[in-house]
């Protein structure tokens, strides 16, 4: 599994845009801390969630259905499975509290537009897909769902979904793809391109609208 971002046709989307959000598997999720309760998530009722939306990821991918049909379906399943808000304003991290409550809406709304697009937009890379469940392990911020995903001529890949209740309901929270966090990886990158743009979350705010609009 290949967690590399497409480049950008825009020079200045380049870094930005280096790792996929969900790479060629669905990931690139990000999370915030857990309440008491999320933590006391039975790790049970997390496995019985994973294996519910994995399936549909599969069976959505490997559909006979026209490409568009399978990336509405994908987009149904982001919407429902994944905490898109706290992804976002975790990608984001400090600079969350520098932008105004205007701008937070905006970003918010590109990141879920561009999240959507860089999953949906790789739809026939998923052909073939499955993913086989291994264990659960309860962690601090959440339970970790730990499984194999394999792709046509491809070696097999572990991926770990983590997923909590901080939402209020069942959400994943972050992907770790062969050890590697997505969400931090993310987060990385979104600070080193405000760093180079005078920490203007107005900068990043134009270069995902750039994004989104070339997606």
């Amino acid at each position: 599994m290949n967690p590399e971002f497409e480049t950008a046709p825009q020079p200045m989307l380049n870094d930005l845009t280096r790792r996929s959000l969900l790479g060629s598997a669905f990931i690139a999720l990000a999370a915030l801390p857990l309440t008491r309760a999320a933590q006391a998530q039975p790790a049970e009722q997390a496995a019985v969630f994973i294996e519910k939306t994995v399936r549909e990821l599969t069976a959505a991918v490997n559909s006979g259905n026209s490409t568009k049909d399978k990336a509405s379906a994908l987009q149904t399943i982001i919407d429902r499975a994944v905490d898109v808000n706290s992804v976002g304003r975790f990608c984001l991290g400090r600079f969350w509290r520098l932008a105004s409550p205007a701008e937070q809406a905006e970003y918010i709304d590109l990141f879920h537009r561009v999240l959507v697009q860089n999953i949906t937009g790789k739809v026939g890379d998923y052909q073939g897909v499955s993913i086989t469940l291994v264990r659960t392990v309860p962690r601090e911020d959440g339970v970790a769902v730990t499984t194999t995903v394999t792709r046509p001529n491809s070696a097999p890949s572990r991926v770990d979904w983590l997923v909590n209740a901080e939402s209020g309901e069942l959400r994943i929270v972050d992907v770790i793809a062969e050890g590697t966090s997505l969400r931090l990886t993310q987060r990385n990158d979104y600070a080193s391109y405000l760093s180079r743009n005078n920490n203007s979350v107005r900068a990043l705010i134009d270069a995902l609208k750039q994004q989104a609009a070339t997606g």
